[in-house]
């Protein structure tokens, strides 16, 4: 696919993703669902209500209804299309810097579409062949006011509410002022925890943070768990599809310990687990541990949603899925990741000890990330090149599944172009951190010098 990604379209709101594009992908979205009625939402970045103009315009152009949602996380807007039964528009760029915007695409089962739909519908937009009705056919707009309270009371109704409230806790919360600040102080009061937040204010312009989840973004939530005396920290992207956590002692929790300590309490013998080439040896053991199998896509969710929806339709219990970013998904539940319920089934973790125990046995490996940034595509050509080069005279296992990834037996690392920005991502993992920064350093080098060449 030349415009889908692995989680949608995104790019520079207003440049890459103007009104005209955003209107143009509807239209194909629309022509493709032939439904009577689209639901559309979107995060709070402050490009959103321009977009989702866009986005409105050109479904009703195609002859579909649209219920507009306003601001709500992404899971929210599954949980609508699913409720309803009908598709859904998302106006995101998830944890994507201020200045992006994207579209997701949602089936009416509430599911983001596989891959085949997604092009499919990048066929009918790229060749601009879009369905047109006459002027008394064209959709009309409905503004849908309870979706979000919706989608909160359905998310408690699935969660264990008594063992949480028991436990008595204390969440420190940082939804970095994305739309998940509208729903999820109030899922965690209603779950019978005290809440304290940061960064809770909904606003597009992320002034506290960035929206991306990550270590360095996610100081002031640290400090606010140490300060509050809290039992644990949860941290949002812009549109809450993602998790973060923060210990008792207010210390990181990398995101592979979270996926691997929530996996753990999933599987049993049989089950098969599925996460993206990118996988952390935590989830390997814990999987091997239980029984179970490990089902390897290339990074995004779209193929990991893929692949789960392929495996339940073989008769596979999938119970978890995900990868180490925070974007957790429990298919039993729903096929969405969904940052506000992963951080409830993490709380329920808590009852019988604290997170520092809970991840404990899940830390032993040090997984670092590095971008490499391009900018145009001789540039991005040549970094590849560079990384070709070193996977040819590694002497490791190599799998290119997505992009190249080196398999030490001790260690990994693995470099891949992202889906949604500029660069070329760079993993590497050790037991030994010095191993890992090696790794990653090597892999930098080469592409940086190859990039800058003359």
């Amino acid at each position: 696919m030349e415009i889908f990604g692995s989680s949608g379209v995104r790019g520079v709101a207003n440049e890459y993703l103007n009104p005209e594009f955003v209107c143009n992908i509807a239209q194909a979205a629309g022509s493709v669902w032939d439904a009577d009625a689209v639901a559309l939402a979107r995060d709070t970045r402050t490009t959103g209500e321009m977009l989702g103009n866009a986005a409105a315009s050109g479904l009703a152009s195609v002859g579909s209804d649209v219920h507009r949602l306003g601001v709500v996380p992404t899971p929210g807007l599954q949980a609508y299309c699913e409720r309803v039964g009908v598709p859904g528009v998302m106006i995101t760029a998830s944890h994507n810097p201020p200045q992006y915007n994207g579209v997701k695409l949602v089936g009416a089962d509430g599911i983001e579409l596989s891959r085949g739909t997604l092009e499919r519908v990048e066929e009918r937009l790229l060749a601009e062949d879009f369905d047109s009705v006459a002027w008394n056919g064209t959709g009309r707009v409905e503004r849908i006011d309870d979706a979000r309270d919706r989608y909160v009371e359905q998310l408690l109704a699935a969660v264990d509410r008594e063992r949480i409230a028991d436990a008595d806790l204390t969440v420190a919360l940082d939804p970095g002022h994305g739309a998940g600040a509208l729903t999820s102080p109030r899922i965690f009061r209603e779950l019978g925890c005290d809440v304290v937040t940061v960064n809770a204010q909904p606003d597009g312009h992320f002034p506290g943070r960035d929206p991306e989840p990550v270590a360095e973004n996610l100081a002031d939530l640290g400090r606010l768990v140490r300060a509050a005396d809290a039992d644990v920290g949860v941290a949002h992207d812009g549109d809450a599809d993602r998790a973060i956590f923060f210990d008792e002692h207010g210390e990181f929790v990398e995101g592979d310990g979270a996926l691997a300590a929530l996996a753990a309490a999933e599987l049993d013998a049989g089950d098969t687990a599925v996460s993206a080439v990118n996988v952390s040896q935590r989830l390997v053991d814990v999987a091997d541990r239980a029984g179970a199998a490990l089902s390897l896509t290339a990074i995004g969710s779209t193929n990991i949603i893929t692949r789960i929806r392929n495996l339940q339709a073989d008769g596979e219990s999938v119970p978890v899925a995900g990868e180490g970013n925070g974007g957790i998904l429990f298919p039993d539940y729903r096929i969405t990741r969904d940052g506000a319920y992963t951080a409830a089934r993490f709380l329920e973790l808590l009852a019988d000890q604290p997170a520092s125990e809970v991840v404990a046995p899940y830390d032993d490996y040090q997984l670092l990330r590095t971008d490499v940034k391009y900018e145009t595509d001789d540039e991005r050509r040549r970094l590849l090149d560079a990384v070709e080069a070193v996977a040819r005279d590694a002497d490791a296992t190599l799998d290119t599944t997505d992009g190249y990834r080196l398999d030490y037996g001790d260690s990994w690392v693995l470099a891949r172009p992202s889906g949604t920005e500029p660069v070329i991502r760079v993993y590497a993992e050790s037991q030994d951190p010095a191993r890992s920064a090696d790794l990653v350093e090597r892999m930098h080098e080469a592409m940086v010098a190859a990039r800058d060449e003359d």
